[in-house]
């Protein structure tokens, strides 16, 4: 789902077909930027790019005429949606539904054409030029497609990366890996991508989480076979909205304390943030069995601890660990409580104590 990052921008992923009527959907990361009045592209995330990294294509808003569905256009890309710029057009894919209604609304929304006033107005001509001359660099290319210009990496593959390394084909976002397609599947609670900081380097990178009944594994890609590390639920404290967002400047990060270490994970939006929250707590209730709470648990384990000793001022040997109930006084003997016979020794023991 779109989301509205710290700087005020509309963030989300999309699937886009970089080269037209190719039908091949690569999986992008999508900034919205109003204040700017563009749209860019990336590989990922940029706050998981190594700094300085670029982005992989860039669109002016003012060069949109229109943001309509095209599921009917293209049947076989699910959730398509289609930017009119120009004589170019634009297909991209959305993760479900909603994503697509709302990423629909956001552009049309934010390329409303609105008159400027006479004394704020620029010719179309120096509002071109400098645009054309403030993004012209030498790791893109500008095509003009039907009189709109279009910046385009010129790069087609990376050092050391193959196209399908760097174009990160679409998958779903909770598509399991290819060995897990069949017999685990019905017994994974949720999976797909999440980033991870790293415990000794403190670096991030995406990994392939998959929760399950008994617990969280995560995988360097949903190709790999053996996961990285298997960690049991019942090792999980508490999963929660990171509080140290602030200072580590990331958006979606929660956070998951476990009995070894605190991981913290960013989602690729809010609702994927929640998504896992309220997933992975789930799981560890239902773990623990219906009814039995954190604090039920520790009330439980509390009590089936051996007994303290306590301490007590008048006791003689060893002392048991169980508390009993010190014996009740003697009662005093009363006349009307005596029995007979002790009540004549009474009786006799006073008149010899008068006299």
């Amino acid at each position: 789902m779109p989301y509205v990052d710290r700087q005020n921008r509309i963030c989300g992923f999309l699937d886009i077909e970089e080269n037209e009527s190719s039908g091949r959907f690569l999986r992008r990361y999508f900034i919205l930027d109003t204040k700017q009045g563009n749209l860019l592209w990336f590989m990922d995330n940029p706050q998981n790019l190594p700094k300085g990294a670029e982005k992989v294509g860039s669109l002016k808003l003012t060069y949109i005429s229109k943001v309509s569905d095209a599921t009917k256009l293209r049947p076989k890309a699910e959730f398509c949606f289609v930017i009119n710029a120009g004589m170019r057009k634009f297909y991209l894919q959305a993760n479900d539904q909603q994503d697509l209604v709302e990423w629909i609304s956001v552009l049309n929304n934010a390329t409303k054409i609105t008159v400027p006033k006479p004394d704020e107005g620029q010719t179309t001509a120096e509002t071109t030029q400098d645009v054309l001359g403030a993004m012209k660099q030498v790791s893109y290319k500008t095509e003009i497609i039907g009189g709109v210009p279009i910046i385009t990496a010129t790069q087609e593959q990376g050092e050391g990366q193959t196209e399908g390394e760097r174009g990160g084909l679409k998958k779903g976002q909770n598509q399991l890996p290819y060995f897990l397609s069949r017999g685990v599947q019905d017994q994974a609670i949720k999976a797909g991508y999440c980033v991870k900081q790293g415990a000794l380097m403190k670096n991030w990178k995406r990994r392939y989480f998959m929760l399950e009944e008994n617990a969280l594994s995560y995988y360097k890609s949903d190709m790999e076979r053996e996961a990285l590390r298997v960690i049991p639920l019942k090792e999980i404290h508490k999963v929660q909205e990171c509080k140290q967002s602030d200072l580590m400047m990331r958006d979606n990060l929660f956070e998951m304390v476990t009995s070894s270490r605190t991981f913290y994970m960013q989602a690729d939006s809010p609702e994927d943030m929640h998504s896992w929250i309220k997933a992975i707590s789930g799981a560890i209730v239902a773990q623990r069995g219906p009814g039995r709470s954190a604090n039920t648990i520790r009330q439980a384990r509390r009590l089936s601890s051996p007994c303290i000793p306590r301490y007590t001022p008048f006791c003689s040997g060893e002392c048991s660990t169980y508390v009993t109930q010190s014996p009740s006084p003697m009662p005093l003997l009363t006349p009307a409580t005596s029995p007979p016979a002790v009540t004549r020794s009474l009786q006799e023991f006073s008149a010899s104590v008068s006299h």
